[in-house]
């Protein structure tokens, strides 16, 4: 109710405005209007990205079942598949979030700069993809960004070779500042 007496007060001031500009406001602000289309190339390219890494982690998923495939229904243990798949199935994740910070990316200068996306609104599950600020999408984007680091620090782990205890309690402090940042980074945020 009460955005929409916001929004006819702003109505009310547009109209009052154009009928005082003069025609060169008008048609060099309608101008500057139009132009905000050409952010168009970045969300149809920042979502051909996110399909192609969406197709890249799927392929790599698919690369595990096949290897493991291979190690249990063929016997070929020459390989040993538990590494092996534990670190592609964490890089297929890896690709999964990047693959939505780009769908995040697309969706809300879409909607910031050209239009709300009706689909969207008429689904009551879609608020993640909700963006009414440009702080709001860099905020969202950050948050997966650092999810997309923490996967990746998870991945290095794994290929870790430990040469003694002091290492390993390095890698319990690390995990241990990183537990904490993600702690204060979601009790700060709305999820």
């Amino acid at each position: 109710m009460e955005r929409n007496s916001e929004q006819e007060e702003r109505k009310k001031i547009i109209e009052a405005d154009l009928i005082d500009s003069p025609w060169y406001e008008r048609t060099f602000e309608s101008f500057l209007w139009g132009n905000r289309l050409w952010v168009l190339f970045a969300v149809v390219s920042a979502l051909i990205a996110a399909i192609a890494l969406f197709i890249i982690g799927t392929l790599d998923v698919l690369d595990v079942v096949g290897q493991l495939w291979k190690y249990y229904i063929l016997g070929d243990h020459a390989a040993d598949i538990h590494a092996t798949a534990v670190s592609e199935i964490i890089g297929a994740v890896d690709l999964y979030l990047i693959a939505i910070v780009m769908l995040l990316f697309s969706f809300g200068i879409y909607e910031l700069f050209v239009s709300q996306i009706d689909a969207a609104a008429e689904h009551s599950s879609s608020k993640i993809l909700e963006i009414h600020s440009l702080d709001e999408l860099k905020d969202k984007v950050a948050k997966v960004i650092i999810m997309v680091l923490v996967v990746k620090y998870f991945q290095m782990v794994l290929d870790m070779k430990f040469n003694g205890p002091l290492e390993m309690l390095y890698l319990a402090g690390s995990i241990l500042a990183l537990s904490l940042a993600l702690y204060f980074l979601h009790k700060g945020g709305e999820h």
